[in-house]
């Protein structure tokens, strides 16, 4: 029996963009070209990030690139708070970019403390 594809990344629910090694913008959901309409949607596909970007966030996003390293950051944007994370991703076990997952938070979140 074959399984169907697993389409993840459309149907998960939050923007998502994903970097290439280089910094190329390869893949993007639906929330995520809706996200960024008003900058080109999905002709952003197959632009660079740092075309995207003021140098302060290239600056982080070239150290992420080089040392394959993860960033998570909360962003409140007209009135809607945010959790974007940023984190490696691997092809055949080798470097191949940044997945970036941009998520709506509810008003309240529980903090749960595990031991």
């Amino acid at each position: 029996m074959t399984a169907a594809p697993f389409d993840w990344m459309e149907h998960y629910p939050a923007a998502v963009t994903v970097c290439d090694a280089q910094g190329t913008i390869v893949a993007m959901n639906r929330l995520a070209i809706e996200a960024y309409d008003r900058y080109g949607g999905s002709q952003l596909l197959g632009t660079c990030l740092f075309a995207c970007h003021p140098e302060p966030a290239n600056a982080i996003i070239r150290t992420q690139l080089e040392q394959q390293r993860a960033n998570s950051y909360f962003v409140v944007k007209e009135g809607v708070r945010k959790l974007v994370h940023q984190a490696p991703w691997y092809h055949q076990g080798q470097f191949a970019g940044l997945v970036e997952t941009v998520t709506v938070l509810p008003e309240t979140i529980v903090t749960k403390k595990r031991s």
